[in-house]
């Protein structure tokens, strides 16, 4: 017993020591990771002293006495202090160098970046933006340098062992290009038609996308925009075979693993809402942009203030300026407007090619060597495997074209101080096209939606053309024939993706480009219930909105399915008297989107692939007694039989993984945000450490977007971000993040809003010291 109690004791000192070691280590990695955030710093770069003023939640108020430029710089370094990592994997994503840091695994990746050419796009931008950009530019890299030349380490680096090049002028634009594939193109559809006219036939793209409905809401109405559009002539489809679509998939697949791809409810929700209609009798404008959802979020909320610099509202760690936000005069919010701003060419025999040797370094193998080429239009993105054997595929895109000025629209937005100087602001807007609503203390409400647009004569750009000249564009949408409209008569202007101008066509892109319009009904049936007196506490409201208008159209259709077995049955049940609210208490929302995720799939076995269906065209299939429904291998002969095996399989999978007992079933219990890493977010080892998980409302079409992936019903996409600006006191305006403003798991202010986030709280969005909190202030000094 002596000898077990000596055991005993020596086992329990080990544990101990290991738990002291382990203490030791995290201690340690907390204090080289952890950045300066009191006291004072000399700096090199300064003209003057600088204050960053932490508040409660970790935004940086920076105040520069001598120049705008040190404000700027002051961000770049808080930027690196915050988000160093996430700034160094974004750069390298645009530079195609994931392989010398995380391996082969990210090798698919490299060759897809390569091969467009983002980190080129980027280079031959930066010469085309004006003097005051460029000093903005050149103040934020001196920034951020003089915070990685502080010592303090990321744990990623230390994880993966390797130390950060110097931030340049270059990467301080670069994340753009990648902002702009997020949200600017529509190749992958193209990529759609080309199999749907393959597989199934001339004329059947509608059943998989159906046109944007006749009568639908659109975001300006025949009286702003005068005369209706004619619809443009189809593009006369060119037939791809199977191993070029393959080789494209994998650029799709690759962009995919990076968080970017075109998901139904990606893109956003803004409004304003003019005097008229507000008890305040002033402006009020909301924002909340839609994007895949990560860790760290995407946005860094900042408050910049200089000599003539006033603004505040939220950044993208790597780029310098506030991307969305106010002044102490305007106020804006974006949307995406999904405008057709890409297309394929099949490029002929005679075509002359140009062609590069792109050189992928990868951690722990040999190097790789891409051979890039290069058309007229654009590089061929077809090769890849067998897809290098069949027709040669060239991607034309405004993004990737030289002379890219947009960083000039934003760093003008953040000056700007009434509706002239900003439409004149977004005059050099290039791409993501983006809808900006608009609001000012004066009590002026608009919209607008600049870009880059190309002119198409006689096609639509809807499906993969001949590259013989014959499909060209003609230029762009001249700036001033670009959607635009100032103080409607409505004193309302609604934005969820939809489509802009009423009429049979849209010049900013084909019918199928627009989101379902269930969104902007929703927005604008909620706040035109109450024609005036709109308040803040009304427009939180329209915000977090969870009811899904989806339901409406597809409950008579649903709940006249004939069950399949008992809990088919007991399942049904629950759907009837549903309201459509996707709380995360509700268990019929649980049965819905399971049973919708099943439904999406029935074009599969006639595609051959995973293409799945929205929400419009599961309800025409539906309502038509659609071909799709049938399928010879599952015996299913109608769509009524497809109702009854896909509600069979939707609920058998809910109790393999939630039990029988349906009073389990609630939503929150599979409905949960995923918040991952992009490096780490898979690692079992280390995911704990950097995802972020909760239960969240909300679904694919709800205003409160929220959704679902169709395997697993996690939540990996939704409101990134969410603003509302009262023009008639700006500090009474309001945020919150998805997660919060550190990107350190070792540190303060990581997840600290993901709570708020999640249950609809937001916090102030001020320059009002008084609504900061507890603060911390860090004072920068001219140096040596």
């Amino acid at each position: 017993m002596r000898l077990m109690g000596r055991v005993g004791r020596g086992l329990l000192w080990v544990v101990l020591v290991v738990l002291l070691l382990v203490l030791a280590a995290v201690l340690w990695l907390r204090g080289t990771s952890r950045p300066q955030v009191s006291g004072e710093m000399r700096l090199a770069g300064l003209s003057g002293p600088v204050t960053v003023t932490r508040d409660a939640w970790g935004v940086p108020h920076i105040r520069a006495e001598a120049s705008d430029e040190d404000a700027i710089f002051a961000l770049g370094f808080t930027h690196w202090q915050d988000r160093a990592w996430q700034m160094d994997f974004q750069r390298r994503v645009t530079q195609g160098r994931l392989s010398e840091v995380l391996g082969e695994a990210g090798l698919s990746q490299d060759r897809f970046l390569r091969t467009w050419g983002f980190s080129r796009a980027a280079e031959s931008a930066l010469p085309a933006l004006s003097e005051r950009s460029r000093r903005m530019i050149r103040a934020y890299t001196a920034g951020v340098n003089a915070a990685m030349a502080q010592g303090k380490v990321a744990p990623e680096f230390r994880i993966l062992g390797y130390t950060p090049e110097p931030w340049t002028e270059v990467d301080a634009i670069a994340w753009s290009k990648l902002m702009a594939y997020d949200l600017g193109g529509n190749w992958d559809e193209e990529l759609l038609a080309a199999r749907v006219q393959e597989k199934l036939g001339e004329g059947r793209m509608d059943d998989i996308r159906p046109p944007y409905p006749q009568g639908a809401t659109t975001i300006l109405s025949a009286g702003e925009v005068g005369e209706e559009n004619a619809a443009p002539v189809g593009a006369n489809a060119v037939t791809l075979p199977d191993a070029t679509l393959a080789a494209l998939r994998t650029h799709l697949e690759a962009a995919r693993s990076l968080g970017m791809e075109r998901v139904p409810g990606k893109g956003s929700n803004n409004w304003v809402i003019s005097g008229s209609r507000t008890e305040s009798g002033k402006p009020i404008l909301a924002d909340d942009p839609h994007l895949a959802l990560s860790s760290p979020m995407l946005w860094y909320l900042a408050d910049l203030r200089g000599p003539t610099l006033r603004v505040i509202g939220a950044t993208i760690p790597g780029l310098p300026s506030v991307v969305i936000g106010r002044n102490d005069r305007i106020a804006w919010g974006v949307t995406n407007v999904n405008p057709d701003v890409q297309d394929l060419y099949i490029e002929p025999e005679s075509a002359r090619l140009t062609q590069r040797t792109e050189v992928i370094k990868v951690k722990g193998g040999e190097d790789v060597r891409l051979t890039v080429r290069e058309s007229e239009h654009g590089p061929i993105i077809s090769d890849v495997g067998a897809g290098a054997l069949g027709p040669r595929v060239a991607l034309k895109w405004t993004a990737l074209q030289p002379g890219d000025t947009t960083l000039d629209a934003f760093l003008g937005l953040n000056y700007a101080q009434n509706w002239n100087e900003f439409r004149e602001a977004l005059r050099p807007y290039v791409a993501p096209s983006q809808s900006f609503v608009y609001a000012d203390v004066d009590g002026n409400v608009g919209y607008t939606a600049p870009g880059r647009v190309p002119v198409r004569e006689g096609w639509d750009g809807s499906e993969p053309v001949p590259g013989d000249g014959s499909r060209e564009w003609q230029g762009f949408i001249p700036y001033e024939e670009l959607p635009a409209t100032l103080n409607p008569d409505d004193g309302l202007v609604v934005t969820a993706n939809n489509k802009v101008l009423p009429g049979g066509a849209d010049p900013l892109g084909n019918l199928r480009n627009w989101a379902e319009p269930y969104r902007a009904e929703r927005i604008t049936a909620l706040l035109t219930a109450k024609p005036e007196g709109l308040t803040l506490d009304d427009v939180k409201a329209v915000q977090l909105d969870t009811v899904s208008l989806v339901w409406r159209d597809l409950q008579p259709l649903l709940l006249a399915t004939q069950p399949d077995g008992d809990l088919s049955r007991a399942a049904l049940e629950r759907l009837r008297g549903w309201d459509g609210n996707q709380t995360t208490e509700s268990v019929p929302s649980t049965v819905y989107e399971a049973w919708l995720a099943e439904l999406q799939t029935m074009a599969g076995d006639e595609l051959g692939d995973d293409t799945r269906l929205n929400a419009l065209a599961v309800r025409e299939q539906l309502r038509e007694d659609g071909e799709l429904c049938r399928s010879e291998a599952a015996r299913v002969e109608s769509c009524a039989d497809l109702l009854r095996v896909s509600l069979k399989a939707a609920v058998d999978g809910l109790a393999a993984r939630l039990g029988d007992d349906l009073d389990g079933w609630t939503y929150g219990r599979v409905h949960t945000v995923a918040s991952n890493h992009r490096a780490f977010g898979q690692v079992d080892a280390l995911a704990w450490l950097f995802n972020h998980a909760a239960p969240t409302p909300g679904g694919t079409n709800t205003v409160n977007v929220a959704r679902p992936d169709p395997e697993t019903l996690r939540q990996t996409h939704g409101p990134s971000y969410r603003h509302i600006i009262d023009l008639a006191d700006m500090n009474r305006s309001l945020y919150i993040g998805s997660l919060g403003q550190g990107g350190n798991p070792l540190g303060e202010h990581v997840s600290d809003q993901q709570g708020r986030w999640t249950s609809g709280e937001y916090l102030p969005m001020s320059t009002d010291e008084g609504d900061w909190g507890r603060t911390v202030t860090l004072t920068l000094t001219p140096g040596e």
